[in-house]
């Protein structure tokens, strides 16, 4: 069920309410002084990205698996496979010399087969 975070500017009242997304209500009235609140997005936005993570058994596509690794990942180490992977737009292959005997294949142009 969500939580969502509100705040009385009145008494300065912060509280949670649980609610299913029909029930939601923008505006409730305050617990303590029954004035107007108003929504406290602050802290829902800060949990929303731990309230979605899946467990490993609910792991079910690469995807999933992927996006996982990611955030188990230091920023260095996100750099270094940033770079392996991306590394070759800036160094062209044409660029790099190859072994003896071996030659560069040219790109053709691509052929649009009629439907």
């Amino acid at each position: 069920m969500p939580t969502y975070t509100y705040f009385c500017d009145h008494c300065e009242l912060k509280f949670e309410l649980f609610a299913y997304f029909k029930d939601y209500k923008e505006h409730p009235k305050c617990k303590k002084c029954h004035n107007k609140t108003n929504r406290y997005y602050a802290d829902d936005l800060l949990t929303l990205s731990a309230s979605v993570k899946k467990t490993d058994s609910e792991l079910k596509t690469i995807g999933d698996l992927a996006n996982r690794n990611r955030d188990r990942m230091s920023d260095d180490q996100r750099q270094e496979l940033y770079s392996k992977h991306n590394d070759y737009k800036e160094n062209k292959i044409e660029d790099k010399p190859l072994p003896s005997g071996m030659t560069h294949i040219k790109k053709g142009t691509k052929t649009i087969w009629p439907t």
